[in-house]
């Protein structure tokens, strides 16, 4: 993963206290129906609980790059397996 060029303070996790530290992270969306995954967005992570905090710049930025059309056209596809979970009844 790239290295990150100036850290920012997060300050603790709101969930558990925990001091939160920057990573570059993989996060997904759900957007009608497609799920999108975005590579590289900066974020606070919370290395006890795994909460995840963006700063407000950040969080604009994704939502420019989850609206771009042209940005979706040139990105890579993944195929997955969708599994449909049935419980087992007694």
């Amino acid at each position: 993963m790239k290295k990150l060029t100036k850290e920012y303070e997060y300050g603790n996790c709101h969930t558990c206290g925990e001091r939160m530290t920057e990573r570059l992270v993989k996060q997904d969306f759900w957007i009608k129906g497609k799920l999108i995954v975005l590579e590289g967005v900066p974020a606070g992570v919370c290395p006890r609980c795994g909460e995840r905090v963006v700063k407000s710049d950040v969080g604009r930025t994704v939502a420019e790059l989850l609206t771009s059309q042209r940005r979706k056209r040139r990105s890579r596809t993944l195929n997955v397996p969708v599994i449909l979970f049935e419980e087992r009844v007694a």
